[in-house]
């Protein structure tokens, strides 16, 4: 999305890197808050869950709008990407030492439960508003919202659909 000209391009416009060089930086900048987090302490804490929110939200801010679905679903595969790695490399950073991998996936995934949803609601409330401005600014819409022809409604001129079976009703 480019600005109009002799106009600054606003925060909602400046995204244009496509969305697998998003997808990597997000990765990366996930996995060095898990280290910076276990630098500071010895188990994932506060400190992860504030990079990993935003991260989420800069994520959103710097895709370009047609890969926009593509982040719209980054955060859940991010979060249990960092949680699997620790999982296998260190189980006692995210549960009990003695713990197994899988369950310190599902014990990191409950303590960062909160993280997770805040990080991904933020990310699709940027992605929408993302949308809607350059829904305003005449750029065409970059989500395929649904529209009332996606709700199956015959057109004018259509055939008549032949009705479906009936059940019998009791007597």
């Amino acid at each position: 999305m480019s600005s109009s000209p002799g106009r600054a391009p606003t925060l909602w416009e400046e995204g244009t890197t496509p969305g697998r060089q998003v997808v990597a930086l997000g990765l990366a900048l996930t996995l060095t808050a898990v280290a910076l987090d276990l630098l500071v302490s010895p188990s994932l804490g506060w400190i992860f869950d504030a990079a990993f929110v935003l991260v989420c939200v800069g994520c959103a801010l710097l895709v370009r709008p047609r890969d926009f679905f593509t982040v719209g679903v980054l955060p859940p595969p991010l979060m249990l990407a960092a949680l699997v790695l620790l999982g296998l490399v260190s189980p006692g950073a995210i549960a009990r030492a003695q713990d197994g991998a899988v369950q310190a996936v599902f014990s990191g995934l409950a303590d960062h439960a909160l993280a997770l949803v805040l990080g991904y609601a933020l990310a699709l409330a940027v992605l929408v508003v993302r949308d809607r401005f350059a829904r305003a600014h005449g750029r065409g819409a970059a989500i395929a919202w649904p529209t009332r022809s996606a709700t199956r409604r015959p057109s004018r001129g259509a055939a008549p659909r032949a009705p479906g079976p009936t059940s019998p009703r009791p007597s």
